[in-house]
């Protein structure tokens, strides 16, 4: 079986002001009526082929993650402060079997076509059990600078590729160049590998980390469903990505491309583009009024928002804060979450 393995880390403040604090946007319902975590543990029904999930996330966020999961099964490791996903997954891969297969997945991100997801599942379970440590690429369809890319090098057989390299965050006149070569994907941070290869790495590449993962899990106190991680010793880890810390320097990672109507809704402007438009593609939730205003988004927050000729801008109200920013400006939405002090 595969045992899925869910990070909730994150403040997810690129979604400021419906994104904050203990109401991190993995747990807004932001692409359909249930939570992005409701729907990443749906992903991985619990049956022949799933194990019930692992779930990594802060104290803060054990009450809504309990209330979220409703009657399903899982366990909740929970990290005392942030390390990183490097820092997650070593407590995963310390609570592991070293022969689990681990399906290591984002709480936040958006998957439209899930049999194309279960069929690149199959062929990453076949690369992680020779020992790959496997990575899901997206499929490009246009030239993004807001993602990381892999570049794939020789296949292996029909499952995937080995990773050539992994490609930081580009200028655009790079990112059209690597769309145009045709062997590029984005890096959506999903993984897939057996826990005693990952251990072995993490012991090469970054054995502060797993030291102090595994020292934290085997002092970690358990309440109900809930591992608490002691605080103590995993402070003593570094904090750090999973990609920093192992996944560019391991010899044996595979990428497994895969076209899935994915997004990591990093941004207002990728919330807006997913969602459900009126005929001049406006997109509001709430009592809103919209005149002579196309390509909008329009998060009224139980106020009244009128909006009138205005075009490709959002709207999001959250309590005392109004948020209004230029779609095209969606990835600076951080200044003002640091100026509020969120």
């Amino acid at each position: 079986m595969i045992q899925p393995v869910i990070l909730c880390g994150g403040a997810g403040t690129r979604l400021w002001p419906e994104s904050r604090g203990h109401r991190a946007k993995q747990f807004l319902p932001l692409a359909g009526s249930e939570s992005l975590f409701q729907q990443t543990v749906k992903r991985t029904p619990t049956g022949a082929l799933f194990a019930p999930p692992m779930i990594l996330c802060g104290s803060a966020h054990v009450p809504v993650v309990r209330e979220q999961l409703g009657n399903r099964d899982a366990l909740l490791i929970v990290e005392p402060m942030p390390r990183g996903t490097a820092g997650a997954i070593a407590l995963a891969v310390a609570q592991a079997e070293p022969d689990a297969l681990l399906l290591v997945m984002p709480s936040d991100q958006v998957i439209a076509d899930l049999p194309a997801y279960h069929v690149a599942i199959e062929r990453g379970t076949e690369l992680a059990r020779q020992d790959w440590i496997v990575t899901f690429g997206i499929t490009p369809d246009r030239p993004d600078t807001g993602f990381g890319y892999i570049a794939s090098g020789d296949a292996l057989g029909d499952d995937g590729f080995s990773v050539e390299r992994f490609v930081e965050k580009p200028p655009l006149k790079e990112a059209k160049r690597m769309l145009a070569a045709g062997r590029f994907s984005w890096n959506a941070g999903i993984f897939l590998f057996r826990a005693g290869r990952m251990r072995d790495a993490m012991l090469a590449r970054c054995p502060a980390i797993f030291g102090a993962a595994r020292d934290a899990v085997a002092a970690g106190t358990v309440d109900r469903d809930a591992l608490h991680a002691d605080a103590v010793e995993f402070g003593h880890a570094p904090n750090n990505s999973i990609d920093y810390a192992v996944m560019e320097k391991d010899d044996r990672v595979a990428v497994v491309p895969v076209a899935m109507g994915w997004s990591d809704l990093g941004s207002w402007h990728a919330v807006q583009l997913l969602a459900a438009k009126d005929a001049m593609g406006n997109a509001a939730v709430g009592d809103v009024f919209l005149h002579r205003s196309s390509n909008n988004l329009v998060r009224a927050g139980g106020r009244r928002v009128s909006i009138v000729g205005m075009s490709d801008v959002a709207v999001v109200v959250d309590g005392d804060d109004i948020l209004v920013i230029s779609l095209d400006c969606s990835q600076e939405v951080r200044a003002a979450a640091d100026a509020r002090k969120i």
